[in-house]
C-alpha cells in the first residue's frame, strides 16, 4: 500500500502554484478617471510595485512615496515618534496578504498629494507565456509630474481645451505639443514594465 506522503505527488502538492494578482489602480479624484489594470505576481516586492506604478502613470520617481494598508505604512523607511514607515524593499504582496484584502493606497509626491487606490480585482494561477508585470487596460494619460496637484491638473485640462488662450499656450509650452490627456500608450508602458522584470 502506498502512503499519501510517498511518490511524486506529495512534493507537487506541497509546492504552491505561483499566483498572479489583477490590480486596478485609479488616481483618486481625477475626472475623467485615470486608471490602469496591472497583472503582477503575488511574490512581487512592494518596492517593485512602486516602480510599476511609476511606469504605468508615466511618473519619474523623484518624489517620496508610501503605501498605506490599514495602520501600516511602507516606503522609504522612516522612524519618528509620530510616524513609522517600514521599508517597502523588505515585503512582498503575498506578505501583505493583498489577495484577501479590499484595498491599499499608494501616495506619491506629498506636496501635490497624488493618491492611487489599489484594488485586487481577481487572483489567477500564473500561466506560461503571460508576461508579468504587464498592463492590460487603462484610460488617459497620467497626471504630469509637478503639474501642481489635483486641482491644478483639472485646471490644466480645462486650459488645454482652449489652446489659443494665454494659459492654454503656457500649458502646451510646458507639456510639449505631443501631450494628449486622453492618450494612453499600452506599448510604451508594457515595454518599460518588461524592463522591470519580476
Amino acid at each position: 500500500m502506498i502512503s499519501l506522503q510517498e511518490g511524486r505527488g506529495s512534493k507537487a502538492a506541497k509546492r504552491r502554484a505561483a499566483r498572479v494578482l489583477c490590480l486596478r489602480l485609479a488616481v483618486v479624484g481625477t475626472q475623467p478617471r485615470v486608471w490602469r489594470r496591472l497583472l503582477v505576481r503575488e511574490t512581487m516586492w512592494l518596492s517593485r510595485l512602486h516602480d510599476a506604478i511609476q511606469v504605468a502613470f508615466d511618473w519619474f520617481d523623484y518624489q517620496t512615496h508610501v503605501f498605506a494598508l490599514d495602520d501600516l505604512k511602507f516606503g522609504n523607511p522612516v522612524k519618528r515618534d509620530d510616524l513609522v514607515v517600514e521599508d517597502d524593499r523588505d515585503v512582498t504582496l503575498a506578505d501583505l496578504n493583498l489577495a484577501n484584502r479590499d484595498r491599499m493606497t499608494y501616495e506619491y509626491q506629498f506636496g501635490e498629494g497624488w493618491k492611487v487606490d489599489i484594488r485586487v480585482e481577481k487572483t489567477v494561477v500564473a500561466s506560461k507565456g503571460v508576461q508579468v508585470p504587464s498592463c492590460v487596460a487603462g484610460e488617459r494619460s497620467g497626471p504630469p509630474e509637478d503639474c501642481g496637484g489635483l486641482e491644478a491638473f483639472h485646471d490644466m485640462l480645462a486650459c488645454l481645451k482652449e489652446p489659443e488662450s494665454d494659459l492654454g499656450k503656457e500649458w502646451i509650452a510646458w507639456l510639449g505639443p505631443e501631450y494628449d490627456p486622453a492618450d494612453f500608450d499600452f506599448e510604451k508602458v508594457n515595454l518599460a514594465l518588461r524592463r522591470l522584470g519580476k
